[in-house]
């Protein structure tokens, strides 16, 4: 006789934070989480597309709310963490979505973008995750602790990028070892080619050329926000080469519906092929 498989559970009441939250990656685990019943606290920089973020997961029946600052404020992120655990009285799922990208060669960058990768990438990532782990020891939450980290981090030199994602790579085992006698599971998420908005500091040679050969309109200019239309676009046209964020999204919540003594430590997910190290 077969045996019944274990149900998974849902996420009805649950507390969900998430930052970089309104594009991309962060936005489609947001929306995804929402679906599932948990009530999302979003955060990122930009308070408009944040506000449409939660109009969105509102008019389906979910539950959200949204601050917007800037991850360079630690404090604010302490304060977010913390506030968000006291009102709800539970913290149980925690994702580091907010990330940047400054494309460049080690001798001809500028030292501030170093400084923004490492503050955005790395630093943020400790605030959110040790906020979390504070917010969930006080409530008493079993909670997972996941970061977007990137397949750029696996040790083959992809610029100073790489650098903060690898770092980010070797402090989710860290914390994982930390945590692995606590009710609190650290998920580290390694994205391939996603397409989002995450290269708006590149060239617009390389964007535009790159929209050119899939036959979108091509008028970027360095730091544009492209419309939803041309992702989902990009998303359509090139699959072989671009994941979606909601592949990501499916991936996260895989990993925050699984039973606590089930540790999904890494994900490494991504489209079939793989992108041009060049850029």
């Amino acid at each position: 006789m077969l045996k019944r498989k274990r149900k998974l559970p849902t996420l009805n009441n649950k507390t969900a934070i998430v930052t970089g939250a309104s594009s991309g990656i962060g936005r489609a685990i947001a929306f995804n989480l929402a679906r599932e019943g948990a009530h999302v606290f979003l955060t990122g920089r930009d308070a408009k597309r944040l506000e449409e973020a939660a109009r969105t997961i509102k008019r389906e029946g979910g539950v959200a709310c949204i601050e917007a600052f800037d991850l360079h404020e630690s404090n604010r992120l302490q304060a977010f963490i913390a506030t968000t655990a006291k009102e709800t009285g539970r913290l149980d799922i925690m994702v580091n979505a907010a990330g940047v990208d400054h494309p460049g060669t080690i001798a001809d960058s500028d030292l501030s973008e170093w400084r923004d990768m490492f503050d955005i990438n790395v630093i943020a990532m400790l605030v959110g995750s040790q906020a979390a782990v504070r917010a969930m020891r006080e409530t008493k939450s079993h909670g997972h602790i996941v970061t977007i980290s990137s397949g750029a981090g696996r040790g083959e030199g992809f610029r100073v990028y790489g650098a903060t994602k690898a770092a980010i790579n070797l402090l989710c085992i860290t914390l994982r070892n930390e945590l692995e006698d606590e009710p609190i599971r650290v998920v580290n998420v390694m994205p391939g080619a996603i397409a989002t908005n995450f290269g708006r500091n590149f060239g617009p040679e390389f964007v535009n050329g790159l929209l050119k050969s899939f036959g979108l309109p091509a008028e970027f200019k360095t730091g544009d926000v492209l419309p939803d239309s041309t992702l989902e676009a990009l998303n359509v046209r090139a699959t072989a080469l671009f994941a979606s964020p909601d592949d990501i999204a499916r991936a996260v919540l895989y990993a925050v519906t699984q039973p606590y003594d089930v540790n999904v430590s890494e994900i490494l997910v991504g489209p079939r092929k793989a992108f041009p190290r060049h850029v």
